[in-house]
């Protein structure tokens, strides 16, 4: 099978190379960035000239893309996918998106006779390089079936929810949990820093007790670091949320907490931090008391 890529950056990239490793299939890629279709070529793909001509010469589509707007131009643009690929072309889509614009790509591959999956992933770079992300799929039964090894080939776990919106829906609903998590972990620290406990001390018996999470682990490992390189950059995180809190919205479901930590993202972004990793948001608390909070 012919398997095009396009979005090998950050995420895309290290999922495509695993693709490349764990199965027999040709590999196509394009991108942007020449040097990120370079690290891929240089494991024996073949550069792809332009979206146009990778799903013009592909059984299957991947993108792995940034932003919904950057999702539907690729889609269903005048050079996308829509326009150039073969009628059974099944194209599954690994970004974060908006349930309504999945639907609305759907709708039009669908009228091209391009089957889709919308497919976003859980577990960040280290988990993309890894190969033990977690993949949350819409879209109809029988295609995830026949795609589903493809997506174990660079996953540890691959669920089917449901019609295609429901992967997004999942997915949002995912990270909205996480980052909430973060930041009651970055308050409860910054508390720990001005109360004046040892903070290693303090560390241990959250690890052990009923406070641990995956997100404090985060958020207290790069604080106690003091290294907040970008593992999932808080502009990210602030997109996903976003989309997450315009879910709420159309459902009618009050926000208590996601608006709140919407604005501490939005504090750290004003701060210039919007590069760092999501976990910085500590440091917004750091600032505000004169504190740093540092293992």
């Amino acid at each position: 099978m012919k398997v095009g890529f396009i979005g090998v950056g950050n995420m895309g990239g290290p999922m495509c190379r695993n693709i490349i490793k764990n199965t027999n299939h040709e590999v196509v890629v394009f991108d942007l960035d020449p040097a990120a279709v370079r690290v891929c070529t240089e494991l024996g793909t073949t550069p792809g000239e332009s979206v146009a001509d990778v799903a013009a010469r592909c059984d299957v589509v991947v993108t792995s893309l940034p932003m919904p707007r950057h999702v539907e131009e690729v889609a269903l643009g005048a050079g996308g996918i829509a326009a150039n690929a073969r009628r059974g072309t099944v194209y599954i889509d690994l970004s974060t998106n908006s349930p309504t614009v999945a639907r609305r790509v759907h709708a039009g591959l669908a009228e091209k006779g391009i089957p889709m999956l919308e497919a976003p992933v859980s577990g960040g770079v280290s988990g993309a390089e890894a190969a033990t992300i977690v993949i949350m799929v819409g879209g109809d039964e029988a295609v995830f079936e026949a795609q589903r090894p493809l997506l174990a080939s660079f996953s540890k776990e691959v669920v089917h929810v449901g019609a295609v919106g429901m992967g997004s829906v999942a997915k949002l609903i995912n990270n909205q949990l996480a980052f909430s998590n973060m930041a009651a972990a970055a308050e409860a620290l910054a508390i720990g820093a001005m109360s004046g406990i040892d903070l290693g001390k303090l560390n241990h018996v959250i690890e052990n007790a009923s406070g641990f999470s995956w997100a404090y682990r985060s958020v207290a490992a790069k604080a106690f670091a003091g290294d907040f390189k970008a593992n999932f950059a808080l502009d990210l995180a602030h997109k996903d949320l976003r989309l997450a809190l315009e879910l709420a919205d159309e459902l009618g479901v009050p926000g208590m907490i996601g608006p709140q930590v919407m604005n501490l993202m939005r504090m750290a972004r004003a701060k210039g931090m919007g590069g760092d990793d999501t976990s910085t948001i500590i440091r917004v608390y750091e600032q505000a008391l004169g504190k740093e909070v540092r293992g």
